[in-house]
């Protein structure tokens, strides 16, 4: 048996919401990069599962439509990768038929019919992908058009597509004999309380319908024959897909961490937004990861349930999970696994598929919104550039995986989220610690400066991220003391070091400059040097006050440096000096903190006055651009286990001055903006000079979400009264 294979795929759903399409590949502009084909044929896979979508053709100009087929394959036939054509992702076709038009089926394999005539080389076609989802999302749950909730629109609209896709194959062999069928669907397992035990089976029966449909299954011995003639279907209808099957050559399980569901009739533990019922119970519905009520079942065990189904080959064909980057490789190391050791105990698991080259957008609202909600893949397409993405640690995991090796990080150190504690978001917890405990054989980052800001931000979110760390106060670690840093590195052994420590007090540094010198640039050269000679990776942060503020346009890292106060100049010394001592460190420069945690910050003082009926007197002369320390710190952690180096500029993607960045969190807030009065930097009592303007902007990586958004969060997250209290 040959070795399990490495594919790929690119997000590329077309769902429609009302009338209005929404398309990823426009979202991530892969519909008009022809150079992202370049980037997926150096990944080593050996097939891609490509869009040549239905509404993408023939919805708009079909000339048009059909130029850019043409132009693609033309490319990836040039670049020998071997496609597997997708027809229709999420969708219901163009604006002149829907799922549940009768003539559905037969214009849509008429559309497949025109295809193959024209690509008649292509070989291996998904003509629609997870017709029992697109099902469910369209007709039961209302998500996706035409919007509706009941069983039998469910049911006629999955019919329609079992027959589409049978008759789409019909057509695509007339002119290709040997293409092949390789059907996907999200395959999880349904658990739940002993109270809805029949709705569990059903699920459990009803997860299997796309494959039982086309094998020609759903016969009058079927579990579920006689639902669905409930559900208005026709038993000649089904008695036809038994007569006539097409079964697949195939088997594409795509699967998620919230593929597998729990059921629960105790409402009261779970959002309202997660409530739904089968007419006869009213339960949630809520990823069996998320409720604390269930074991997690492995992948492993979802795959081998489909193989002794079956006994079809079998392609894990959507491998990608939402979450933060350690999360996201987890998952794949994890799929790669639980097929390679399958496929060894003697199921035909022929390959997985690292999905979302390009990653997603949207899908926190299901794509209903047109938020721009942006979560990276292999590749991460926030750059200025985006015909020349950032490649993420998944890519190097894929490059282990196309050789036949495993992968090994640190971070893959501890178990990942849905096999821990952590997991659970519902469900009552008992004893469970809000700072989990770490393995002793995990390897750690080190941050020091934990008694700052920054510092305790960073101890915090490792934990909650289940990133092993150790945090180190300036009274534990001095890092000016070349010694105590030499000695600590070597007994700790940290596989990375944040250096969150430094002296931030800009006024009194003219005064005392000395000490500042010494915390922001001999301790950080101190730890950079170290880690160097040790070979581990070391961030450090910088400051948007390097810079004079004579630029009319946000500083990018491509600009020169030119300090005006004692505090930019010990911070523009230690950036040439760390990247002079470890050339490979990761250097961030950011700007003016806030943060739900921390009180002695401008935004919450802000607040507070302004919560408090009292004006508040800030500069209207000085441009910044805000930070919010969750997305900063969530940001660098997902850029070192990267391995991401260099020099960047990371803020929230916005440049306002002091009294505009009150008003602004006044108005989230629901509080007067009015009260704040905007002053000149004479007026105030600061010390040392200010540039006027020293917003940030990245010529290499837009990671942060617009200020907007940070203060969105920032309302929801804020853990502090703002009332007065005794110690203001």
């Amino acid at each position: 048996m040959s070795d399990l294979e490495l594919w790929a795929g690119v997000e590329c759903t077309i769902n429609r919401v009302q009338d209005v399409f929404v398309s990823q590949c426009e979202k991530s502009g892969h519909d008009s990069r022809l150079t992202d084909l370049e980037l997926f044929a150096q990944l080593g896979v050996k097939r891609l599962r490509y869009p040549f979508l239905w509404e993408r053709v023939e919805g708009k100009n079909d000339d048009d439509g059909w130029y850019w087929c043409t132009q693609r394959i033309k490319k990836i036939r040039e670049l020998k990768l071997n496609p597997i054509a997708g027809l229709l992702h999420h969708g219901s076709g163009p604006l002149f038929t829907h799922l549940l038009d009768p003539e559905f089926p037969y214009h849509f394999s008429l559309f497949a019919k025109r295809f193959a005539e024209r690509f008649y080389w292509i070989e291996d076609y998904t003509p629609i992908n997870e017709p029992l989802t697109t099902s469910r999302f369209s007709c039961l749950y209302g998500i996706w058009y035409p919007h509706l909730r009941n069983d039998k629109a469910w049911a006629r609209s999955m019919y329609h597509q079992i027959l589409a896709i049978r008759l789409a194959m019909n057509a695509i062999r007339s002119h290709n004999p040997g293409a092949r069928l390789i059907q996907t669907e999200d395959l999880g397992k349904a658990q739940g309380t002993s109270v809805l035990q029949d709705q569990v089976d059903f699920e459990n029966e009803r997860r299997w319908l796309t494959w039982d449909l086309l094998c020609g299954r759903v016969d009058k011995s079927h579990p579920l024959f006689n639902f669905l003639l409930s559900c208005d279907l026709k038993e000649k209808e089904l008695l036809e897909l038994v007569e006539s099957p097409c079964p697949p050559d195939m088997i594409g399980i795509n699967h998620y961490p919230l593929s597998n569901r729990f059921l629960d009739h105790e409402l009261i533990h779970y959002p309202i937004g997660y409530h739904g019922g089968n007419g006869r119970q009213i339960y949630a519905d809520v990823g069996a990861v998320d409720s604390g009520r269930s074991s997690p079942i492995p992948a492993k065990e979802i795959f081998r349930e489909a193989w002794d189904r079956y006994q079809i080959p079998i392609a894990i064909t959507e491998a990608h999970s939402i979450g933060h980057r350690e999360q996201q490789l987890a998952w794949l190391c994890k799929i790669w696994e639980s097929a390679r050791c399958l496929r060894l105990e003697g199921a035909d698991i022929r390959a997985i598929t690292a999905w979302s080259l390009l990653g997603t957008f949207d899908w926190n609202s299901l794509c209903t919104k047109y938020e721009l909600f942006y979560e990276p893949g292999i590749f991460d397409i926030r750059v200025p550039d985006r015909s020349k993405p950032r490649e993420t640690v998944l890519r190097k995991a894929m490059s282990a995986f196309a050789r036949g090796r495993q992968f090994f990080h640190p971070v893959l150190d501890e178990p990942p989220r849905w096999e821990s504690e952590r997991r659970i978001l519902y469900a009552p917890q008992k004893n469970l610690n809000s700072t989990p405990s770490f393995r002793k054989t995990s390897r750690v980052i080190l941050i020091t400066g934990a008694g700052g800001t920054l510092g305790r931000a960073f101890n915090r979110i490792c934990r909650e991220r289940g990133i092993c760390c150790k945090s180190l106060t300036r009274s534990q670690l001095d890092i000016c003391q070349q010694s105590h840093v030499e000695q600590l590195l070597d007994e700790v052994k940290p596989w990375y070091v944040i250096n969150a420590a430094g002296y931030v007090k800009v006024d009194q540094a003219e005064i005392e400059t000395e000490l500042c010198f010494r915390e922001n640039l001999h301790g950080p050269l101190n730890l950079a040097q170290a880690c160097f000679r040790r070979h581990i990776g070391y961030t450090h942060f910088s400051s948007d006050l390097v810079f004079d503020g004579k630029l009319e346009q946000p500083y990018t890292e491509n600009d020169r440096v030119a300090p005006i106060n004692v505090y930019g100049h010990s911070k523009a010394k230690a950036e040439l000096a760390v990247l002079s001592g470890h050339p490979e460190a990761l250097l961030i420069r950011t700007s003016s903190f806030f943060g739900p945690w921390d009180k002695y910050n401008f935004v919450v003082s802000a607040l507070k006055s302004l919560k408090n009926g009292r004006e508040l007197h800030a500069s209207g002369e000085t441009i910044i651009s805000p930070t919010y320390i969750p997305d900063l710190v969530n940001s660098v952690l997902d850029l070192i286990i990267d391995g991401e180096q260099g020099l960047l500029h990371l803020s929230n993607q916005t440049s306002v001055t002091w009294a505009e960045l009150a008003r602004l969190a006044a108005i989230v807030f629901s509080l007067d903006p009015s009260l704040v009065v905007e002053r000149k930097n004479s007026d105030l009592p600061l010390i040392a000079l200010r540039p006027k303007q020293s917003a940030l902007a990245s010529s290499r990586f837009n990671a942060m979400p617009s200020l907007h958004t940070a203060l969105e969060c920032f309302f929801d997250d804020l853990e502090m009264t703002l009332e007065d209290s005794h110690e203001d």
